[in-house]
């Protein structure tokens, strides 16, 4: 069994662990996002990702992004117990963890041959700055399936009108 802290890398590291893949003609699927509270709608998401290729790679907003994205009260948990959590999966092969935004410099480094996103978003909704790192790479982008009613938000707003505190920040 893998250390999962072991499958947790530095961005300046991906080039290290992208390579011999390309080496072995072996495919990439990248995926990202904030992954604050894992639950079925996320593990269903991550396994059906790793399908498309041979390994996957999780992007993970750090802290501060997630902040700016999805307001004060959040992340639930830090970057670092996320990363861990994801990196113990079995369908997840490696996780990054990045700051910014955006992925585009994700994408740049790690140079996937298919870029997955959740069906919550169509093609033209992902930044043009990530679509263009991943087709400068020669890389496809795939939308997957949303699951309905299976949002950290949702669980979140969930527990928190069980103890009367109201919904729950964006």
């Amino acid at each position: 069994m893998t250390d999962p802290q072991a499958k947790i890398i530095p961005l300046d590291r991906v080039p290290a662990w992208r390579n011999p893949m390309r080496q072995a003609g072996l495919r990439l699927v990248v995926t990202n996002g904030c992954f604050d509270i894992l639950h079925a709608g996320h593990v269903l998401y991550l396994t059906a990702a790793r399908t498309q290729g041979d390994r996957l790679l999780v992007g993970l907003n750090g802290d501060a992004s997630i902040r700016q994205l999805k307001g004060p009260g959040r992340p639930v948990n830090s970057q670092e117990d996320r990363a861990l959590v994801l990196a113990a999966l079995a369908c997840v092969d490696a996780v990054c963890i990045f700051e910014e935004l955006r992925a585009t410099r994700l994408l740049q480094t790690a140079e996937p041959d298919v870029y997955v996103k959740g069906g919550d978003l169509s093609l033209d909704q992902i930044p043009l700055e990530e679509r263009q790192a991943v087709q400068r790479a020669g890389g496809s982008i795939l939308i997957m399936p949303h699951l309905p009613g299976r949002s950290t938000t949702a669980l979140l707003d969930r527990l928190l009108s069980r103890q009367g505190q109201g919904p729950a920040e964006p």
